[in-house]
């Protein structure tokens, strides 16, 4: 199980790449996204009717107190921040984490993340040393810890009403199948 908990949405600025957030989380494999520490359901709503269209199981769930979320998880907490040590030197115990079973929280921060997020997590993480978006931060890290399996893997997706055809040229949508 993978979680990606977005936090610091602000209301008016953030939404769409909150949204973004959520999207990149569900394409890339995560079955839920939290929105912790905002009152703006916006995204939450988006999200739920992308997963209405596009197929699911994705759960999204808005969190007003964060500290005690993080602290009752049932398994690790990764950071995604530029400050953290370089993701090729950390995957490998990730994974192993993953692997052995639990929920991996995956968290992604919007404004200032609070210094005690930094001694909660298990593992801070660098994607880059660089500023960059947190959408390519959670799309390179979603990726490589599921080694692209989940990418080309639509069958994941149940219940959708649109389902696309893979073309080389323009844009092919079909609707779902009959059941």
């Amino acid at each position: 199980m993978i979680t990606v908990v977005r936090f610091g949405h602000r209301k008016g600025r953030d939404t769409r790449i909150t949204t973004h957030v959520g999207l990149t989380a569900r394409a890339f494999g995560a079955d839920r996204f939290v929105l912790a520490g905002s009152d703006d359901r916006t995204p939450l709503r988006t999200l739920e009717k992308v997963t209405e269209k596009w197929g699911g199981p994705f759960e999204t769930v808005g969190v007003d107190k964060w500290r005690p979320f993080l602290r009752k998880r049932k398994g690790k907490l990764v950071h995604l921040t530029m400050y953290g040590l370089p993701l090729p030197r950390v995957l490998p115990q990730i994974r192993k984490d993953w692997e052995t079973g639990g929920e991996l929280m995956v968290f992604v921060g919007a404004e200032k993340v609070p210094p005690d997020v930094y001694e909660m997590a298990d593992y801070n993480v660098a994607v880059g040393s660089q500023p960059h978006s947190e959408v390519a931060a959670l799309a390179v890290f979603l990726d490589r810890l599921t080694e692209g399996r989940l990418l080309e893997d639509s069958s994941r997706f149940k219940g959708a009403e649109l389902r696309l055809t893979p073309c080389a040229r323009g844009k092919l949508k079909a609707p779902r199948e009959p059941v």
